[in-house]
């Protein structure tokens, strides 16, 4: 009964906009890890979101931005069961990831709102926020606090469980399981492709789907990498992510480019609305 236990704590009302995360991992049944992290957002602090988890703008000074703990949030999250209690924290994760350029952790998703509305008649229809749960169930927790709130999320699945006898592979077949799993968009490129011998990477949040822009690159000609190294040739940057980034925190991948650039390397780095002109430039 392995599984990790996530929740997150948001700056503002963008799901992107993570400031505190929380992951508590779970060994056959029993909690063997606790890992947590106030993150810089790089975004402004709602007074609405401030007033519920007391993180501002000054609490997260100096601590770590999302590209920088990425790594480890990964490493606990990868191949493995992740536990929220509704989908609120599995969007956040993801659309933060895609906002500052990562891959977003593959995983596969278990919702404990919804195994709380199913192993519990009174939490069927209403009731099955965190809190009530677990004061029902007799857990008490510090609400509000990402790493608490995982835990707490956690606890409400291991009782789901002593009180079903179901367990974890039961329940992901129950309520369904949403893997988040980032598609691999590596392409070889069309040997008769014009752009042939190009090296392309996509970063930021693109407003097509990645597989599409990958086909339409890689027919163009370009190989399709996955991340930026000395063979990139081309980096294709969301237009929403350089209005947003400008003069702001850029993508890891946005960085490194950026740095060969700086070496000499030639990268030409293009707008998703350019890289559209640039495919379609024949049809």
């Amino acid at each position: 009964m392995n599984f990790v236990a996530l929740d997150v704590e948001t700056a503002n009302a963008s799901m992107a906009s993570i400031c505190q995360i929380g992951l508590a991992t779970y060994e056959n049944g029993a909690l063997a890890e606790e890992w947590q992290s106030l993150v810089n957002p790089d975004d402004f602090f709602d007074a609405i979101n401030v007033s519920v988890h007391r993180i501002d703008q000054k609490a997260v000074e100096g601590s770590p931005k999302l590209h920088e703990v990425a790594q480890s949030i990964t490493e606990r999250m990868r191949d493995r069961v992740v536990v929220s209690h509704t989908h609120f924290d599995r969007v956040a994760i993801r659309q933060a990831f895609i906002k500052h350029g990562l891959s977003v952790p593959n995983c596969s998703w278990l919702d404990s709102a919804r195994v709380a509305r199913n192993a519990w008649a009174e939490f069927a229809k209403s009731g099955y926020g965190l809190k009530n749960v677990c004061d029902t169930l007799g857990y008490k927790f510090g609400h509000h606090d990402a790493l608490e709130d995982a835990k707490a999320a956690g606890q409400v699945l291991l009782a789901a469980i002593n009180k079903t006898g179901l367990d974890l592979e039961g329940w992901l077949q129950r309520v369904g399981h949403g893997a988040s799993r980032q598609k691999d968009i590596a392409r070889d490129g069309n040997p008769e492709g014009q752009l042939f011998g190009e090296v392309l990477v996509f970063t930021g949040a693109l407003a097509m789907p990645r597989r599409e822009a990958a086909e339409m690159a890689a027919k163009m000609g370009c190989t399709v990498a996955e991340g930026v190294n000395k063979k990139t040739t081309i980096l294709v940057v969301g237009d929403q992510d350089i209005r947003v980034l400008a003069g702001k925190e850029k993508s890891s991948k946005h960085i490194k480019a950026e740095g060969l650039i700086g070496k000499g390397q030639p990268i030409r780095i293009l707008i998703e609305s350019d890289f559209k002109d640039l495919v379609y430039v024949d049809v």
